[in-house]
């Protein structure tokens, strides 16, 4: 997606603080326009002020997948449609799965899969018309590897990650493209005391879980990510020709997906023998209707 052949228009959820602030700013001070929503869009009204005709604010609670539609419309109203879908609205939640109950959890799936599953519906066929565009995944170092105590955050970002690698493929004929964004801790709000989530404490878990919890909550404020470079890299990124799927933020996200991926690849390689032993012998291999690059 080459944004240097005429300005843009950005839908950016969770635009009022954040990466997704962040991006807003960034993409309006490159003379482009943006949707920004949030469930308080008065936090965004000094870029309404700033920028009157190229920034609009809409109140719209991500989980809220049935307004997906509304704000797209809105966009399409306000600047004639939508060329870069960004989905960053969520939050964290830190509690063992015996903790986390099953509403909570569900919490996590809305918030991180299907509500940005509800964007992506809305603003596709625009796009398909268009035959460009963009749509950035805000996911997490959290969505391709997971620890004690994030479990419920990890499913959602792990789903999305998922419905977005098959997505991407089933966009790219229309010249359309997906970028997943996988990020470290960056100096945002998702660390704040009234922001981050937590389950309901079992005291079984203390000695597994309670780390987690207090490295988490002290992170606030500490976190060695920034926002504005973070911002400034995914928009270089998307006028890439070879951009790639995913993209790791963040100096802990580069090692800590390193090694996650290198620790994989020793597992599949100890158990390989074993692991083909499961199909019957002689059995030609599978000819599938797609390939993995």
């Amino acid at each position: 997606m080459d944004t240097a052949q005429r300005h843009k228009t950005w839908l950016i959820t969770g635009a009022g603080s954040g990466l997704g602030r962040a991006l807003a700013e960034a993409a309006l001070d490159a003379g482009d326009r943006v949707v920004g929503t949030g469930r308080r869009p008065e936090r965004m009204d000094d870029l309404a002020s700033r920028h009157p005709a190229r920034f609009s604010a809409v109140a719209h609670d991500v989980r809220d997948t049935e307004g997906a539609a509304a704000v797209v419309a809105h966009a399409l109203a306000e600047f004639g449609g939508v060329d870069v879908l960004v989905n960053n609205a969520g939050v964290g939640q830190v509690g063992a799965a015996e903790e986390v109950t099953g509403d909570e959890l569900r919490d996590m799936l809305d918030q991180h899969l299907l509500g940005p599953a509800a964007f992506v519906r809305a603003v596709l066929p625009g796009m398909r018309g268009a035959r460009s565009g963009a749509i950035v995944q805000m996911s997490s170092q959290g969505g391709r590897m997971s620890f004690p105590g994030v479990g419920s955050y990890s499913a959602g970002k792990f789903a999305l990650e998922g419905w977005s690698e098959a997505l991407a493929g089933e966009v790219a004929p229309f010249g359309i493209r997906v970028l997943i964004v996988e990020p470290s801790r960056f100096r945002t709000q998702f660390n704040a005391g009234d922001v981050l989530r937590g389950a309901t404490q079992n005291a079984a878990y203390d000695g597994v879980v309670a780390a987690v919890r207090a490295d988490m909550a002290g992170a606030d404020g500490r976190q060695e990510g920034d926002p504005v470079r973070a911002a400034a890299i995914i928009r270089r990124v998307l006028q890439e020709p070879d951009a790639p799927l995913r993209l790791a933020l963040g100096a802990e996200s580069v090692k800590n997906l390193t090694a996650a991926h290198e620790q994989g690849l020793v597992e599949i390689r100890r158990w390989a023998e074993l692991s083909e032993s499961a199909d019957f012998p002689g059995q030609a291999p599978a000819a599938r209707a797609f390939r993995h690059k």
